[in-house]
């Protein structure tokens, strides 16, 4: 594996989940965090997430991500370094000392960020949860929401436009649940809506064909190519139309809708709407009808894929932050996993709860045992140490 242009060189924790205190230096390009079930393993990785803009991994609510007990403060903070291109990054987020514990605030080398795309521009992380495993059998929200987080790592204003349509979709939602519509009003609010739409719906179409033009050459290799595609009228429209027809058609569709969306309870048209679907590039099965080994496997590749994609577009790869990945992957699953990893120039995080599960990779990566509170250096994986870490030092 390359040096990583991004690396998280030191975690600190504060009063974090199951962590009253933690400071964790990586020292490879690859670590594994092992140990038994509830020690505390996704809570790592789940801190590590919310250094980049969005609600984490978990997408919790704040107020859950502090420590409890007796002696809790009922505040938390984690805060990270990066070594990027351009020098060493701090970034840091939890509530602030003054309260409430539902407000969370960011700094970025100390300083409060003029936006969290400040943030998004200098560092970004993609991840895979077990609950990702039921992705395909469930609704649409979820799938979205993990395009969504694909596209904002390569394209950092996309959570705006995203934020602004839902912004103005929900004033508009309750100007219909109220029966008295100003008609300027709600016009106005609809050509917010079909601006912002249009907007974000090119930004996923435009991801979508980047990746998957990355891995039918070989981005994820040797993991099994998927591609993507996207379900979404306003993105039909625009594969044949210029943007603003498509904010025409869209923000006429919306006008003409009013009294059906008023007795729905919702806009049957918008970026809301859109939706994902996966499958194998060579045998063209959907994600949808494939076994669970197979979900996991396509979804892996995608993960592969981007971090290869960003690499090229924006000069890192994205942290990868994988809980649980090899549950439910065959053996040649597994190899083909630890190949990849290996090839990609990103640091990776890899939790699991068997230790031998990731033998291969003993003369590869550096491992930590996790209990409760604490990390221990597990002497049998013996990586090179990145260039610039220093020691762990769990506290």
């Amino acid at each position: 594996m390359g040096e990583p242009a991004l690396r998280l060189a030191r975690l600190t924790l504060s009063q974090f989940r199951s962590y009253p205190a933690l400071t964790w230096r990586p020292r490879a390009a690859i670590s594994v965090l092992h140990g038994a079930n509830g020690s505390g393993k996704t809570n790592l990785l789940e801190a590590v997430s919310l250094l980049v803009p969005g609600r984490g991994l978990r997408g919790a609510r704040i107020s859950d991500l502090a420590r409890h007990g007796a002696d809790a403060p009922g505040s938390w903070a984690v805060a990270g370094r990066f070594v990027t291109q351009t020098g060493e990054v701090d970034v840091g987020t939890g509530t602030p000392p003054e309260g409430p514990a539902e407000r969370r605030v960011f700094r970025l080398d100390g300083a409060a960020p003029r936006s969290q795309a400040e943030i998004a521009a200098r560092i970004s992380a993609v991840w895979l949860t077990p609950q990702m495993d039921r992705l395909f059998q469930e609704g649409a929200s979820g799938r979205r929401r993990f395009l969504d987080r694909l596209v904002y790592a390569l394209e950092p204003a996309h959570a705006r436009e995203v934020a602004a349509h839902d912004t103005a979709m929900a004033g508009r939602n309750r100007l219909l649940a109220g029966g008295r519509v100003d008609p300027a009003w709600i016009a106005g609010l609809e050509e917010q809506m079909a601006r912002h739409a249009v907007a974000a719906t090119a930004a996923r179409a435009g991801l979508v064909a980047r990746l998957n033009a990355a891995l039918a050459e070989g981005a994820a290799a040797p993991f099994p190519a998927a591609r993507l595609s996207l379900a979404c009228p306003i993105a039909e429209r625009l594969a044949g139309e210029p943007a603003l027809a498509v904010e025409d058609w869209l923000r006429a569709t919306l006008a003409a809708n009013r009294a059906r969306d008023a007795a729905a309870g919702g806009a049957a048209a918008g970026a809301h709407r859109a939706d994902m679907a996966l499958a194998d590039a060579a045998t063209g099965l959907a994600a949808g009808l494939a076994s669970t080994g197979q979900q996991k496997a396509l979804l892996i590749g995608v993960v592969l894929g981007h971090a290869a994609l960003l690499a090229r577009a924006r000069g890192f790869a994205p942290l990868l932050l994988l809980d649980e990945p090899t549950v439910h992957l065959d053996a040649a699953r597994r190899a083909a996993l630890f190949a990849a990893l290996l090839r990609l120039p990103a640091q990776a995080i890899l939790t699991g709860a068997d230790r031998e599960t990731f033998a291969p990779l003993r003369e590869h990566a550096e491992a930590w045992e996790v209990v409760p509170g604490t990390l221990l250096p597990d002497a049998d994986f013996s990586a090179p140490e990145a260039s610039g870490a220093g020691s762990a030092i769990p506290i």
